[in-house]
């Protein structure tokens, strides 16, 4: 069945989509269960049946306002559990993360598969920097889910819990992009290898050549790093690591074309300004070339998102450390 709502996300053997109205008996089933609900702070229990259908309505409300992402944990297409990212409009760039699965499937891993899945995804597709996470101070199973996908504690709150009518204390835990790394059998991120000792000193110097392509109206392109990437959901002018023989425009030629599927000619690309700016193991030096004419349609052949961004507005996004000081000389520029 397809939604159109959220596209579903792939977890291992698992499968994270929005929760659909034919859930509610099998949600009802596996969270009307003390030792599910006890755990989890806004759980009724006994858990109504009609609050199951109620639920399900609300959280695709949610997903359609951009306030909330309550999702279905599928194996085999049949429910074993939910994860939810709830954002704050008290806290810009901040959100809850929370999840629940069936006691039957317990200890088969799916918790930090799923939590882990969303969490990453969320840093690289929504306009977050962090995400935070609360379990109950008795519930060692859960805060071992979170250390397990790179949640670090945050010390001690308390939270009232409705199954068991009291407020009680609860362990926080928060990540961001620098905890939240891919899992170890993701593809190789883009990141340098860190030099030895015996290397050359000039062997640490890493080159990246970045563009600031321009349209007629003067607005600016940003692209968005994709999950699985070394600082996923930062904007960053396109570009990328020069190759063994290539100079800076050979590499901007090369990059456009294999990240954005346009070709650009060294005659259009315009130095500008560098980057400098230290990085662990190495040292980044990013020359920023500008260029107002391409050939092709332009792409996101990565799955990275796109925006063309008024001068005046460059600031409003998140970007890496090195890009940050070339914001400012770009807008004054232009």
């Amino acid at each position: 069945m397809t939604d159109e709502l959220f596209a579903p996300l792939g977890a291992g053997a698992l499968t994270l989509r929005a929760l659909r109205a034919e859930d509610a008996a099998q949600l009802h089933r596996l969270v009307n269960d003390w030792e599910v609900a006890r755990m989890l702070a806004r759980v009724p229990f006994p858990y109504p049946r009609q609050l199951a259908d109620e639920w399900i309505a609300s959280t695709r409300a949610q997903i359609a306002a951009g306030t909330a992402w309550h999702l279905a944990i599928t194996r085999d297409e049949a429910l074993v559990g939910c994860v939810g990212l709830t954002t704050s409009p008290d806290a810009p760039r901040h959100a809850e993360l929370g999840y629940w699965v069936g006691r039957r499937h317990w200890g088969q891993g799916i918790g930090p598969e799923a939590a882990g899945r969303l969490a990453r995804w969320a840093l690289a597709n929504l306009d977050l920097d962090v995400i935070h996470a609360s379990v109950l101070e008795e519930n060692a199973r859960s805060a071992a889910v979170l250390a397990r996908i790179g949640f670090v504690e945050d010390g001690m709150a308390e939270q009232d819990f409705t199954a068991r009518n009291a407020r009680l204390p609860v362990r926080r835990f928060r990540a961001g992009r620098a905890e939240l790394a891919p899992p170890a059998d993701a593809p190789a991120p883009e990141a340098p290898a860190a030099a030895t000792p015996a290397m050359p000193t000039g062997a640490r110097l890493l080159l990246v050549a970045a563009c600031a392509l321009i349209d007629p109206d003067g607005r600016v392109l940003l692209a968005r790093r994709p999950e699985g990437k070394p600082m996923a959901g930062l904007w960053e002018f396109p570009g990328g690591k020069l190759m063994a023989g290539e100079t800076p425009e050979d590499a901007l030629i090369r990059e456009l074309k294999e990240e954005l599927g346009i070709d650009v000619s060294a005659a259009c690309l315009a130095p500008f300004a560098f980057a400098s700016h230290p990085l662990e193991g190495r040292h980044l030096l990013m020359p920023l070339y500008l260029c107002r004419r391409w050939g092709g349609t332009l792409e996101g052949r990565e799955g990275q998102a796109l925006a063309w961004v008024r001068p005046a507005k460059l600031g409003d996004y998140a970007m890496p450390p090195a890009d940050k000081p070339l914001v400012a000389l770009l807008r004054d520029f232009l």
